[in-house]
């Protein structure tokens, strides 16, 4: 018997004995805690799941299936120009404009597809960080000043960020390149018209599902607004036209799924989370039972889906717990959070940019959140820290991208987003 691992063992079931025998049940604020993540994860699973992963799964799913391997490492591989591959990234993941966790299973996508790690990464930040309705927002709220700063420095961080990627593991990227020249052509499949409005029909599916409340009631974001779901379903039912009509998947089964899609919209008083449900529902029913690329569809989605969900309704678990929902409070006093940014020192600001990776912002929550923090007493240095850190991390992104990446490259991004946060804020509390 091997007794040095024998001892490990015991080591671990002590520890976790001791954990449970001493639990600090009964105490309010652990109690309070416990509530708070159940909360968190229960909002997180009907807000985002079914709204933002599932169709983000899809897309992924697609990428892994449709998207040609030599086309992904020719605009965003390692051989790709600088300015082409650091602007596609952006300009992608921007257009989006998703949270940080919806990103992920499209970021985990094109890297596996062959992308360079710094467009990659340039990407990964860009989708939850360059959002246009939340740089308006900001703006309005918080003043022109931090909207201005917030929209520049998310430009630039995400150039930045992703070039360092490539320049500290950029040994790996060469390797990579090697065994990209190695690979054969391949060989030309559906014109590249279809596969792009294929891709616009789901991308606008996820973007006006997700499309938030804007703050003026009045102008072009608050008539998108609402007719969100109006425009939702015509590009739903433009991408049910193109799964019959290039897919070649059977017309009763789509009209079918369209149907109850309908009928659960009407019979539910126009509930179009219903209506969604039973849609994503009918499209993965669609994929699994086609026997074409549709099998294949479905089969790279759900490999996106079992890697990922968990390892976010974890992360979104452990986020509840320790600092609660918005206006909530976990294990961590809020009022330690509010007293920790305060000013415009180099510590305030680092822990600014440190609090707002670790905390989950769905889209646009952030900007409601700092105004509070602003009330009670945080600088604007360190709420522009929190804004360039918090909407691009949390907790559940980073285990994903542990899973992806690997624990040394997650480091490496995490690190270069809260140091350059914390920069930055330092330098623009000084300036204002």
């Amino acid at each position: 018997m091997d007794w040095k691992s024998e001892w490990k063992k015991l080591a671990w079931i002590v520890a976790g004995f001791l954990a449970c025998f001493y639990l600090p049940v009964g105490v309010a604020r652990f109690d309070h805690a416990l509530l708070e993540a159940v909360h968190l994860v229960k909002w997180y699973a009907q807000e985002h799941v079914l709204l933002c992963l599932i169709p983000a799964f899809f897309i992924a799913g697609a990428i892994g299936v449709f998207v040609s391997q030599a086309a992904v490492m020719k605009y965003l591989g390692p051989s790709a120009k600088k300015v082409l591959a650091y602007g596609v990234a952006a300009v992608s993941g921007s257009i989006l404009a998703v949270c940080s966790c919806t990103i992920l299973p499209l970021f985990t996508g094109i890297y596996r597809m062959g992308a360079g790690l710094g467009p990659a990464c340039a990407f990964l930040y860009s989708g939850p960080a360059i959002n246009v309705l939340a740089m308006i927002m900001t703006a309005r709220i918080l003043g022109p000043e931090l909207g201005i700063a917030r929209a520049v420095g998310a430009v630039v961080f995400s150039g930045v960020i992703g070039y360092a990627m490539h320049l500290l593991f950029r040994r790996e990227e060469e390797a990579k390149l090697a065994a990209a020249i190695q690979m054969p052509e391949e060989e030309g499949g559906r014109p590249l018209w279809q596969t792009s409005l294929y891709f616009a029909a789901m991308v606008l599916i996820l973007v006006f599902a997700n499309f938030g409340k804007p703050q003026n009631p009045e102008g072009v974001w608050a008539t998108l607004f609402k007719v969100k779901w109006t425009l939702t379903a015509a590009f739903a039912a433009g991408l049910g036209v193109m799964l019959v009509a290039w897919f070649k998947m059977r017309l009763w089964k789509v009209g079918l799924v369209a149907v109850a899609t309908a009928l659960t919209a009407l019979g539910t008083g126009g509930n179009a989370l219903a209506a969604f449900t039973v849609g994503s529902l009918g499209l993965a029913w669609l994929t699994a039972t086609d026997k074409g690329e549709g099998g294949q569809w479905f089969e790279s989605s759900w490999t996106f889906a079992k890697q990922i969900l968990p390892l976010l309704l974890i992360g979104v678990v452990v986020a509840g717990f320790l600092l609660g929902r918005v206006g909530q409070e976990g294990m961590i006093p809020s009022e330690w959070v509010s007293q920790a940014v305060g000013g415009n020192s180099l510590r305030s600001n680092f822990l600014a940019s440190l609090a707002g990776a670790f905390m989950y912002f769905a889209t646009l929550t952030e900007v409601p959140i700092i105004q509070g923090l602003m009330g009670s007493g945080m600088g604007k240095g360190p709420a522009l820290a929190l804004l360039l850190a918090g909407p691009a991390l949390s907790l559940p992104s980073m285990l994903v991208i542990n899973s992806v990446l690997g624990p040394k490259k997650t480091a490496a991004f995490v690190s270069l987003v809260v140091v350059m946060a914390t920069l930055v804020g330092y330098a623009f509390g000084k300036l204002v």
